[in-house]
């Protein structure tokens, strides 16, 4: 994994960008894995753990209706998608946002075990602060769920694998961007 967050690194520090983080099921684990490498603090903003919807509405504005909408709700596109937005609102320095949003179990809904959403939010420009290209990209962990709250190796291996899809797909984001 060292190896992948140093590439992200480095695409960052190729292209200048600022990141910022808000991490929902990965609890922080993305900025954490981050925070290992020497001379980070010149790219990594810093990182919002919204674990919990109320977090989400207050600290980021995300729509309330959104999070109690069944159709929608925390996990979604259109959550995510707002999540990145607004962390690049309130980070003024960033130039970059990735979030993260996923369903790792015990008890997820049947047809949203194991989904999560990444995505990344991009300034256009600098005169347009406001402007941004944004990604959203769905995926399906290959990590079996956790049979119960106290199957912690599971759970970690499905929040690890979902670290490691934000990672790569913010170093794509990148290189497409680049």
């Amino acid at each position: 994994m060292y190896s992948e967050t140093l590439k992200l690194h480095e695409a960052l520090r190729r292209l200048n960008h600022r990141l910022v983080l808000v991490e929902s099921c990965t609890a922080g684990m993305v900025a954490a894995e981050l925070g290992q490498i020497p001379g980070i603090s010149d790219y990594l903003c810093g990182s919002l753990v919204v674990y919990r919807n109320d977090s989400k509405a207050k600290w980021l504005g995300i729509a309330q209706e959104w999070l109690d909408d069944p159709k929608i709700g925390p996990v979604s596109l259109q959550v995510t998608e707002a999540l990145a937005r607004s962390a690049l609102d309130r980070t003024p320095e960033a130039t970059i946002a990735a979030a993260i949003t996923g369903h790792l179990g015990p008890g997820s809904p049947p047809d949203l075990d194991g989904v999560i959403y990444g995505g990344v939010a991009a300034r256009i420009n600098a005169s347009s602060p406001q402007e941004y290209s944004v990604k959203v990209k769905k995926l399906r962990l290959g990590n079996p769920a956790p049979i119960d709250s106290r199957d912690i190796d599971r759970r970690r291996a499905r929040q690890t694998e979902a670290m490691q899809r934000l990672i790569d797909f913010l170093i794509d984001r990148l290189h497409a961007s680049g």
